[in-house]
């Protein structure tokens, strides 16, 4: 059997982790089974960048960060002919390689290319990753976790500071569509107010809300996703939201909503971006775990021969859904979820 390997997209903790994890399961069925890993994300099919890996080279990542066959983003942009030169590239390369099954390791882009070649024919297996956790039909997928303990620890350390010097923090965390990192590390690390894309705030009652946590206990924290908006922004598309902001020298959301409590209530404002370091480093506990069980899950699904899937979460269960079902959707944040009631309900304000 004949398989390979790709991690595409943008790097975060699991990535290895989950090669360990499928690795180790696919060889313990077949132990002559080959594993060739391609490099440099979906760019290594469409150039023929690959090698034959042996097995002891994913023993030892299980908690190693990043990804050891590289990565990187989409291999084209919207331009149908230059798609149509990628595509078939990718399907002659796979006929190449003799492959039996691609295992594709990425976040929302990734599988709608997936979704896209197991069209085409090919035997495609997806592995759900993106520090976003924004693919649609799973609980959570790997890294999101990671990406949380890194988020959450920056917004407790900022909250000393903040008292100390009685300022309003603002602590930028990615997320420019979805907003399911913020939410998770502000209610985790106790921020007074939340920003996120799918719930556009009202500056004022923004304003509003940081006025009273100053008065309350003198400092205020604000978790805000990078993507966050006003309600007039969200009326906008992308390209008039970026060029209204380019034109008042807004270059970051935290920047423009710092600038306005500031002037509004006379008092100090900070902003942090912990920005890479959130997708950075090695994977947590809970991320090991769960890699470790979407890639035996996956191999599994191999030896099935169960293609054109993507594995998936579902409470405590690990299971797949059909590429065809999931790709290019996106899970997005939910105005009345139960968490977004949680977090309201001990007094976070959403500025809405």
């Amino acid at each position: 059997m004949n398989i390979g390997i790709l991690t595409s997209g943008g790097d975060c903790a699991g990535l290895n982790a989950v090669m360990y994890g499928f690795v180790k399961a696919i060889t313990a069925v077949d132990p002559k089974v080959k594993i060739f890993g391609i490099t440099n994300g979906w760019a290594g099919l469409v150039n023929r960048q690959y090698r034959e890996m042996k097995p002891e080279e994913f023993y030892n990542i299980l908690n190693i960060g990043g990804t050891i066959i590289g990565t990187s983003r989409q291999p084209y942009k919207k331009l149908a002919l230059e798609e149509k030169y990628k595509v078939d590239s990718m399907k002659e390369n796979y006929k190449n390689m003799d492959l039996d099954v691609l295992m594709v390791l990425g976040g929302q882009g990734t599988h709608k290319t997936a979704g896209l070649l197991a069209n085409e024919g090919l035997k495609i297996i997806g592995l759900p990753k993106t520090i976003d956790n924004d693919i649609f039909g799973t609980d959570f997928t790997f890294g999101f976790h990671s990406a949380l303990n890194v988020a959450t620890e920056c917004i407790d350390r900022i909250h000393t500071t903040a008292a100390s010097h009685s300022r309003t923090m603002l602590v930028e965390i990615m997320g420019n569509k979805t907003g399911w990192l913020t939410l998770y590390a502000g209610i985790a690390g106790g921020a007074d107010i939340i920003l996120i894309p799918e719930i556009p705030y009202d500056i004022e009652r923004v304003i509003k809300a940081a006025g009273r946590a100053e008065r309350e206990k003198g400092y205020c924290i604000i978790a805000l996703a990078e993507g966050a908006m006003d309600k007039d922004e969200a009326a906008m598309d992308k390209k008039s939201r970026t060029q209204i902001r380019a034109g008042k020298g807004e270059k970051t959301a935290s920047d423009r909503i710092a600038k306005q409590i500031s002037e509004a209530l006379n008092i100090e404002t900070r902003t942090i971006v912990p920005g890479y370091t959130q997708r950075g480093g090695n994977p947590c506990a809970y991320d090991r775990v769960l890699c470790t069980q979407i890639g035996a899950y996956a191999a599994k699904l191999v030896e099935d021969k169960k293609f054109g899937v993507s594995v998936a979460l579902n409470g405590l269960k690990i299971t797949h859904n059909n590429l065809s079902d999931i790709a290019g959707l996106t899970k997005f944040v939910g105005q009345d979820s139960e968490l977004v009631r949680t977090a309201r309900e001990v007094g976070i304000s959403f500025g809405d």
